[in-house]
């Protein structure tokens, strides 16, 4: 293959409460990744955050200094890159001023995830290529959080996020050193009582034998059933508990790296509570995780052919927590993207955005839940402070704004919710929200009318051509009134074909 037809190269970030970690891979024709280069630097991006609330200014100059490096290794590859903080970014003070920092000194726009949009990031990396129809229980046990998901195939089903880490759990019981048999029962039971108040007490259709993802949990595997094994029972587990917290300090530092030495003893808990909660038999330890996830949502990005509907699902369960008229937003949907697949070349946006057009249809009207007068405002709220694995938080903000501009006031750059936007996003915004406007007034009975719709471009004038079930007098008097804006976003007018 020559050179400038490789595909190009990925980078993962992952910037955890214990380390971060720098992966640069390229997909093969087949779609696996090649690794290229790897780095992990112990600086412990978590040290004191769980005890005062904010990352220390010594920490946050660690973690310049190593993003920095790692920045430039991306931009000696030309690579793509995805940089995201977990749980102890996530949890602190001083978070907005440290992603600032790291944008002005290094360049990476770094994401704090959520904790499902940690725990969909590991499934993806852990079941990559899973066969479509298997099952399985994944336990990620981080420095800050522990993720658990049920997944099918590679697609989660249920994700939970604990705020129970290895290092939380140990800045909180003082377990670094000697553990006691009192100070042991303290823990057991405060792990006990956490997983109870977060896990459902049985997960239907749960496999037996769960999958461990972190190196905390390749660490207590390894040592509950010696060095060569992957694959420990509940039993084993728990005895490995009982022989690490009689372990004195030093040797449980002969045994495994200091830094994870120091932390062990609460891994171990943490994965034994999991396990006892859920009924899990056995436990085996992979070496893919969180990283991984990030290539391969890159690869999923990059590739128009891959068809994802985990953003469709997770808008459609929100919509029916706010109780949505759901075939409404559905057709809003459906003729959305249907424009915005049509009008490519005159919208010239990449394919990377239709999904939050998409998103913003499903839930354009969910601030209804709150009140139908300014519901547009309340939807921008309700978008914004949502969960949704898939989205980061800056693609979650867009999104929000683009449903906020399905109605009234339009997408002016001086309008209060669009000040501060950089001119890439501010245009995205505008020529998305156009979209949906025109979709949303082609649903203006709610009665999903039009059973088709195709856009035809000539000179000046965008056509819809639209076939109907019953005459669209409500719909084609109320889309009229987005045509002076639409042609003041994309330079065309628009006109309408009725037929049956």
């Amino acid at each position: 293959m020559a050179p400038s037809t490789l595909p190009p190269v990925l980078a993962a970030i992952d910037v955890g409460t214990n380390a971060v970690r720098l992966e640069l891979a390229r997909p093969d024709a087949d779609g696996a990744l090649e690794t290229l280069h790897q780095e992990r630097d112990p600086i412990r991006p978590g040290e004191g955050v769980f005890a005062t609330g904010a990352m220390p200014e010594e920490t946050a100059e660690r973690l310049l200094s190593t993003l920095r490096r790692y920045a430039a290794l991306c931009k000696r590859h030309k690579a793509l890159v995805r940089a995201v903080a977990t749980s102890a970014l996530r949890e602190s003070r001083n978070r907005d001023d440290i992603v600032r920092r790291v944008r002005e000194e290094t360049g990476l726009d770094l994401e704090v995830v959520s904790g499902k949009e940690e725990a969909r990031l590991i499934c993806l990396g852990v079941l990559h290529r899973k066969p479509p129809n298997t099952r399985s229980l994944l336990i990620d046990i981080g420095g800050g959080s522990t993720e658990v998901a049920v997944t099918t195939g590679e697609r989660p089903d249920h994700l939970w996020s604990l705020a129970l880490g290895a290092v939380r759990l140990t800045e909180v019981f003082d377990a670094s050193q000697e553990v006691s048999s009192k100070h042991l029962r303290l823990m057991r039971s405060f792990v006990a009582e956490t997983v109870r108040k977060t896990l459902p007490e049985k997960v239907s259709g749960a496999p037996q034998r769960a999958l461990g993802s972190s190196g905390t949990i390749n660490a207590v595997v390894s040592f509950a059933c010696g060095e060569s094994g992957s694959l420990a029972t509940a039993r084993q587990i728990s005895q490995a508990v009982d022989a690490l917290a009689a372990l004195p300090p030093e040797r449980r530092r002969k045994r495994f790296d200091p830094r994870r030495a120091d932390i062990i003893v609460s891994g171990a808990l943490i994965l034994e509570g999991v396990m006892k909660h859920l009924g899990v038999e056995s436990v085996s330890a992979v070496n893919r995780g969180l990283r991984d996830g990030l290539l391969v949502d890159l690869l999923y990005r990059q590739d128009a052919s891959h068809k994802d509907n985990r953003l469709t699902a997770a808008a459609l369960e929100i919509g029916k927590r706010f109780f949505f008229d759901e075939k409404h937003s559905r057709q809003v949907s459906r003729l959305a993207v249907t424009l915005f697949d049509a009008l490519a070349a005159l919208h010239q946006l990449p394919l990377s955005t239709r999904p939050y057009l998409e998103v913003a249809a499903l839930l354009h009207d969910i601030g209804n839940a709150v009140s139908y007068e300014r519901h547009h405002k309340h939807t921008y709220y309700l978008i914004h402070n949502a969960d949704i694995p898939g989205l980061s938080e800056r693609e979650r903000e867009l999104v929000a704004l683009v449903a906020r501009y399905h109605r009234r006031s339009l997408p002016k750059v001086s309008h209060p919710n669009m000040v501060g936007l950089p001119t890439s996003e501010a245009r995205t915004v505008r020529k998305l929200a156009t979209l949906l406007r025109v979709a949303d007034s082609l649903d203006c009975s709610h009665q999903q009318l039009i059973e088709s719709l195709r856009a035809t471009t000539l000179r000046d004038v965008v056509t819809l051509h639209l076939n109907a079930r019953q005459p669209l007098d409500l719909e084609l008097w109320d889309v009229n009134r987005e045509v002076a804006y639409f042609r003041s976003v994309f330079g065309k007018r628009l006109s309408f074909h009725v037929s049956k």
